[in-house]
C-alpha cells in the first residue's frame, strides 16, 4: 500500500512539473533581421600566397 501511495505522490510531482507544454513561440520571436553594411575590405584572391594560410587542403598538402 505504501509503495502505491509513493508512486502516486511521485506521479503527482512529475505532473506538476511536466504536466503541460511550454507556451508556443512565434516565428517572429525566433528570428532577428539585421541590415548588413557592405564591407570595404578587399578580399584576397585564390592565387595570393597569404590565402593559403587560412585553410588547409589535403591535395595541396600532398602536392597533388
Amino acid at each position: 500500500m505504501s509503495q502505491e501511495a509513493t508512486m502516486d505522490a511521485a506521479a503527482a510531482i512529475r505532473h506538476a512539473r511536466f504536466g503541460k507544454l511550454p507556451e508556443r513561440i512565434r516565428y517572429e520571436q525566433m528570428t532577428e533581421v539585421v541590415q548588413s553594411e557592405p564591407s570595404g575590405a578587399v578580399k584576397a584572391s585564390p592565387d595570393d600566397p597569404a590565402a593559403y594560410h587560412t585553410f588547409s587542403c589535403l591535395a595541396l598538402d600532398l602536392g597533388l
